[in-house]
């Protein structure tokens, strides 16, 4: 058993891995300043492990509460979550993304230098392949960036990089690509703020009633149906790869991994397998092509499996099924209240 240090633990992907970890073995520590995040999730958490959650309200970028966490907790190992993450609001408010991803990372990393923690799972990002036109994406291809937000990103796995030149770190990155769905319990989801900008959550949106249709952005792309191709994954599939990436890590072994399940699902097909969940046909139209699109985005999963011994274990009707439980029981406040 380690003593993990897990960064935004209260955020979807963070609490999804807290829960993982903790079936793993490991003692877990959150950190969050639920600047993006529900302080709910902490209770649920506690429900679905059966106990309590070790938690520090704090922020990444406050050095000396890190310094504090470090001397009071005999750390092995630390998962990084904390960062902005929202491609438009990026673009939007550059500095912001800039002090949180990049600074946030850099003041972590002094602290655990500070403490002799030198083992960090960085949670990074497709999106640091810019625009490419050859897939599956293979861990080697040329990197670039289309956003502030892949720019902090693609910075980040630089710096993990060149630290790691001068000092005994031993980072694992991991680039994902889509993740979806929610806990088997539904007692943990997906709960993005406002209209939501990623297809899945939308679609469920759309099953509750909140909007009044998806639209569908292109259907002449140069792929079986028309709509774009994406590699979704299971939010679970995601969380239990962090725990093999930080197993290994704590076996000394470095890596950069593309996390995903290789297999792309097009718009429509997404639309027709949440449809056949909720049981009856959701409303969409057919739109004009969104700018910045691309026809397809997936990801070449061979090196993660060699590494971690990671395959992904959940398909698209699992996917659409806890998305489902999660936001009917969320809309419904029955697991909440009870």
């Amino acid at each position: 058993m380690a003593r993990i240090l897990l960064t935004g633990g209260a955020g979807y992907i963070g609490s999804h891995t807290y829960v993982a970890l903790c079936e793993a073995g490991h003692a877990v520590t959150i950190l969050d300043d639920f600047s993006n995040s529900d302080p709910g999730v902490i209770a649920r958490l506690a429900r679905i492990t059966g106990a309590e959650v070790d938690l520090v309200r704090g922020s990444v970028l406050d050095r000396a509460a890190l310094d504090r966490l470090f001397a009071e907790r005999a750390i092995d190992g630390v998962v990084h979550f904390a960062a902005r993450k929202a491609v438009g609001e990026s673009v939007a408010r550059p500095l912001d993304y800039f002090e949180t991803n990049i600074g946030g990372l850099t003041t972590l990393m002094q602290a655990m230098r500070a403490a002799g923690v030198w083992r960090i799972v960085f949670s990074s990002t497709a999106t640091v392949y810019g625009e490419p036109e050859v897939f599956p994406l293979t861990e080697d291809m040329p990197l670039s960036h289309t956003s502030p937000y892949a720019f902090t990103k693609l910075t980040c796995e630089r710096i993990l990089e060149q630290a790691a030149a001068s000092d005994p770190w031993v980072p694992g990155v991991l680039r994902y690509f889509n993740p979806v769905g929610a806990h088997p319990s539904g007692l943990i989801g997906e709960d993005p703020r406002g209209i939501p900008d990623n297809l899945m959550p939308y679609i469920a949106k759309v099953a509750l009633g909140e909007l009044e249709r998806l639209t569908v952005h292109g259907n002449d792309y140069d792929t079986p149906d028309g709509t774009c191709w994406r590699d979704y994954i299971h939010v679970m599939d995601l969380a239990r790869a962090h725990v093999l990436s930080l197993n290994r890590l704590l076996e000394g072994e470095a890596h950069v991994l593309n996390i995903g399940t290789g297999r792309p699902v097009s718009v429509l097909e997404m639309h027709r397998a949440y449809s056949d969940v909720v049981g009856r046909e959701l409303p969409h139209v057919i739109g004009p092509r969104r700018p910045g699109d691309v026809p397809r985005l997936y990801a070449d999963p061979t090196r993660a499996r060699a590494a971690l011994g990671f395959e992904a274990e959940f398909g698209l009707e699992e996917m659409c099924r806890t998305s489902w439980d999660w936001v009917r029981a969320q809309s419904e406040g029955w697991r909440f209240n009870s």
